[in-house]
């Protein structure tokens, strides 16, 4: 009887292993299928955004800050598509937590002059075509064929984005590297509080001479 009662036990705490293992190899393929699904998406998404803007020309229409603008193409429930400029931050002009920054207005000033009510060629990456807030990340071509990009850098207007990778990467470093050297812009009177917090924490010992 004793022996029956611990088989029966026994047999009692097999079928629930045996539940708990049913029930986690369900949600394990639930959750590869729901990763797979949104991979496909990301795809399809990218592939559509490629076919949509990269190559083409447009008009900028709006000037959020230095590194924000819009362009004359809807985008969703959008009016305009908005562009996030790939590899480059120009300090905050409308951010709520940071408020304006050193040398903001300046950048957002010269993106105005430099691109607003202008048409601007757009190029993509191919790996990566949206960022934070689902903005259109890009590379941006003046009328006169520079990139806005490499320009707000070398004029000393924006920080080389360190956080994210991409094609222009080491270039870019370079770019503000030498106009930090000539101090240029923003890199004649800097303090390292007035840096971006994401900066001070990547570059922990720049040097700036003020």
């Amino acid at each position: 009887m004793k022996n029956y009662a611990m088989s029966k036990r026994r047999r009692n705490i097999l079928l629930v292993i045996c539940a708990i293992a049913v029930v986690a190899l369900i949600r394990l393929d639930q959750g590869n299928y729901k990763n797979k699904q949104h991979s496909k998406h990301k795809v399809k998404a990218q592939s559509s955004d490629f076919e949509k803007y990269n190559a083409k020309t447009f008009t900028v229409v709006n000037v959020v800050d230095g590194d924000t603008i819009d362009i004359n193409i809807p985008d969703g429930q959008y009016e305009n598509t908005r562009i996030r400029l790939w590899g480059v931050d120009t300090p905050e002009t409308k951010n709520e937590k940071f408020g304006v920054m050193y040398f903001g207005p300046r950048a957002t000033e010269f993106t105005k002059k430099s691109v607003l009510k202008k048409q601007v060629r757009i190029y993509l990456e191919n790996k990566r075509t949206r960022g934070k807030y689902n903005r259109l990340l890009a590379y941006v071509q003046m009328p006169n064929d520079r990139f806005l990009n490499e320009v707000l850098l070398s004029e000393g207007f924006a920080y080389c984005d360190l956080r994210f990778n991409h094609s222009f990467y080491n270039k870019y470093k370079q770019l503000e590297a030498a106009a930090r050297s000539s101090k240029k812009g923003l890199w004649k009177n800097v303090t390292r509080t007035q840096l971006p917090q994401w900066l001070q924490r990547e570059k922990p010992n720049l040097l700036l001479k003020n």
